[in-house]
């Protein structure tokens, strides 16, 4: 083994560290995203029947036929 260093190597690269900078800051934001959410969680909101484009997404009993007379 030499002792020379080779200018090409990897770790010599600065954006080979630039990208490890960010991935490692995405990841970070990423589990703060997620410990925030988990520690103020939403209160649920109220907003009427659920729908689906105007379709109801339960359906209600039917109302007992009516004896004509």
């Amino acid at each position: 083994m030499s002792g020379t260093r080779d200018p090409a190597a990897w770790h010599r690269q600065p954006v080979a560290w630039l990208a490890a900078a960010i991935f490692v800051a995405t990841l970070a934001g990423c589990i703060v995203t997620i410990l925030i959410a988990l520690k103020h969680a939403d209160e649920p909101v109220d907003a009427g029947p659920a729908r689906v484009m105007a379709i109801p997404l339960a359906t209600t009993p039917a109302a007992p036929p009516q004896e004509r007379r």
